[in-house]
């Protein structure tokens, strides 16, 4: 291992026994300029990436049955003479070449082929050995283009068993079958990093065998997720990832913060002024959040609650622990409305409690700017709600100590960094109500604690969703009115879209604003994305104030609005949204404690998958179970919205298949670190080796840096 010394610290460079996988691919006979930017596009610009993109199915040429015997549409290889050439007569025709094997004869077609280049390549008479797709035409056997044409002297070099590989224009699986023979020509023996008793228990092989197998199957079973290589290079990558995760938690536990305890006078004003109870889940993650706070290290800490489980409550008496021991709080919310929101709740509650509360958002300016920022400067502000804006240099505290991110998934990972650097050893809380799967739990936020609010406020009723075709609109309408006109009850009508696309013929936003504004009149308001903030917070603002009845919406109310008359969801092309998201909108109905009704509207033609999202929010409200299923049909990056910069994701592990596998790999890195908690033994140093195979080298950087 190359060590690096500086003036600061030793810094351990990647294991030279590594070197050669990290090469550029230009390395690679046969990579130009030109084949290095498409290979970059499509799996990356190193002899790594070559390595980790698998092939996705393979093609069996091993059918060398006689051609009087060959089934249209079957891969047929063997050997054939070449028989005569027939020479297109317009250019419009293909040109044609008759071979034949002992029993019958093959039509060869080819399409925009120069004649005097095939004459080389099979000349009458020549004897060669072919593999191609058979066709049948007209009666005759045909074969458009074989894809192999070699001389019968180097037939050992065609593959029998040729794998088939996710590719982009440009890109031949050929080209990338020879280019992947060259890369796992310059893969290493590599040390055993993994456990005896897990190898043995899985029936894996070695790395080297597995990566082997897993470009080179012999047999359509061993390009399966199940398959016993494809489970030991995904456990591989899952060991690397939690091992590293682990290693930046036990950091962080240790990370030196400060001691915040607090005697609870400012939370039991706060409580006595609620008018409800709190759960005992909330008490739970209140219990867990103190815990942390006085510990004489820094928090970071993940609060996932489903949506109305209380987290603002939450956040707030939290809150008051810093405030109480002369420190301030800040809450950052993902967008205006929610910081908005945010506000209401938490300053209403503090007005009988001297605690000074404060809203910052870009769209304050001028004086009222001037003037917060200088009242948090002298630590005058105690807690602070904010959105982006707090990001900005200019917004200083005086003493931040605890600082907490509401929907952690719509900011950047450096963002959360950016705001906890404005506090001195600051304690951070991320909150989210998207459900997160466990995996992704693991995976996505391994490096902080993880509190869980799995309790609904008693007399919450459950929301009564129907799934219905598009085509009894009408009949939803007219109920709607009757609703609409006989309470003070209100409604969301939610679109997909904002404006008409030729590309997806979905109703927008403003088209059914337009045509229900001619059945409700001046009681509908719309809002969506390309509005202004400002214009948008003015119609958000009729609409809790009852002056609006009904809001026609594209996703911005996914989150944070509050309107407990509310009670009636109408969205329309369902089939489009995610699970997350629609279990999210839904959520915007649970608010009060009347009875209320999600109406799924969806169009044909239908998915299965979209089917069974449908079928999954008609017959629960559970946010984690939901959260598994939209993880099983779309994946881990889509649950959370965005693949953000900074979160970690998997090249050779597929969450919804080997999630049991990472929950293994979990509880492993922590054996491991228990053991050797420095990496230092045999098998410790081959684990190192391990993370800096699959790049999580930046845990072995935190062990270094002290």
């Amino acid at each position: 291992m190359r060590i690096i010394a500086t003036k600061k610290r030793i810094i351990n460079m990647r294991p030279s026994i590594l070197y050669s996988l990290f090469y550029p691919i230009e390395n690679l006979a046969g990579v130009g300029k030109r084949y290095a930017g498409l290979l970059s596009s499509l799996c990356g610009n190193r002899v790594i990436d070559l390595l980790w993109h698998l092939p996705s199915s393979i093609i069996d040429r091993r059918c060398n049955t006689a051609l009087i015997n060959a089934q249209n549409g079957q891969i047929w290889s063997g050997k054939i003479k070449v028989i005569e050439h027939v020479a297109p007569k317009t250019k419009k025709q293909p040109y044609r070449i008759v071979v034949e094997d002992s029993t019958e004869q093959l039509v060869l077609v080819f399409f925009k082929t120069y004649g005097d280049t095939l004459s080389k390549t099979l000349p009458v008479g020549a004897e060669k050995i072919i593999s191609g797709k058979i066709e049948i035409f007209n009666g005759s056997l045909t074969m458009a283009h074989p894809d192999y044409i070699i001389d019968t002297s180097n037939a050992s070099s065609f593959p029998q068993i040729e794998p088939v590989y996710p590719l982009t224009a440009g890109i031949s699986n050929k080209l990338l079958n020879k280019l992947t023979s060259q890369a796992l020509g310059l893969v290493p023996f590599l040390p055993e990093w993994l456990d005896g008793n897990i190898l043995e228990q899985n029936k894996w092989p070695d790395f080297n065998t597995a990566l082997q197998t897993a470009h080179r199957p012999q047999d359509i079973r061993q390009i399966t997720p199940s398959a016993p290589a494809r489970q030991r290079l995904a456990y591989d990558e899952m060991l690397a990832n939690q091992l590293a995760l682990a290693i930046v938690r036990r950091k962080m536990k240790h990370q030196k913060g400060r001691s915040i305890q607090a005697n609870g006078v400012l939370r039991q004003k706060i409580i006595n002024v609620l008018p409800f109870k709190l759960t005992k889940a909330q008490q739970r993650v209140i219990a867990e959040i103190d815990c942390d706070m006085a510990a004489p290290y820094r928090m970071s800490r993940l609060l996932q609650g489903d949506v109305g489980s209380g987290k603002t409550i939450v956040a707030l008496l939290t809150m008051l622990n810093a405030v109480e021991c002369g420190y301030q709080a800040a809450i950052m919310a993902p967008t205006e409305i929610l910081a908005q929101q945010h506000y209401e709740t938490i300053s209403e509650l503090c007005k009988k409690t001297g605690i000074q509360t404060e809203l910052l958002t870009g769209n304050i300016k001028g004086k009222k700017r001037t003037q917060i920022l200088e009242q948090l400067a002298e630590g005058n502000i105690n807690i602070l709600v904010g959105t982006h804006a707090l990001f900005t240099d200019n917004v200083q505290f005086k003493n931040l100590a605890y600082a907490i991110i509401d929907e952690q998934h719509r900011f950047g990972v450096n963002q959360r960094l950016n705001l906890s650097a404005k506090g001195y050893l600051c304690d951070i809380l991320v909150m989210t109500a998207t459900p997160i799967p466990r995996t992704l739990v693991l995976t996505q936020f391994g490096d902080m604690e993880y509190s869980k609010i799995d309790e609904l406020p008693s007399g919450r009723k459950p929301v009564n969703t129907t799934v219905i075709n598009l085509s009894k609109i009408n009949d939803i309408t007219e109920a709607l009115k009757r609703k609409l006109s006989s309470s003070s009850t209100q409604a969301y009508w939610v679109c997909p879209l904002v404006e008409e696309s030729e590309k997806i013929d979905l109703s927008a936003a403003k088209e059914r604003f337009e045509s229900l504004q001619k059945i409700f009149g001046n009681q509908v308001g719309l809002v969506h994305g390309k509005m202004k903030e400002t214009e948008k917070n003015a119609v958000m603002d009729l609409f809790k104030q009852g002056t609006l009845k009904l809001l026609v919406s594209t996703t911005v109310i996914e989150v944070g609005v509050n309107v407990p008359n509310a009670t009636v969801m109408i969205i329309e092309h369902a089939e489009r949204f995610g699970l997350a998201q629609l279990h999210q909108l839904r959520g915007r109905i649970k608010r009060g404690n009347e009875e209320s009704h999600c109406i799924l509207m969806y169009g044909y033609p239908i998915s299965q998958t979209a089917r069974e999202r449908l079928e999954t929010l008609r017959k629960t409200e559970d946010g984690f179970e939901i959260a598994e299923k939209d993880l099983e049909l779309r994946g881990g990056g889509e649950v959370l919205g965005t693949r953000q910069t900074g979160f970690m994701s998997f090249r050779l592990a597929d969450l919804s298949v080997h999630s049991d596998l990472l929950y293994t790999a979990n509880k492993e890195a922590e054996l491991i670190l228990n053991k050797d908690p420095e990496l230092k033994s045999e098998r410790g140093m081959n684990l190192r080796t391990l993370m800096y195979l699959f790049e999580r080298d930046e845990a072995i950087r935190t062990y270094n840096a002290g």
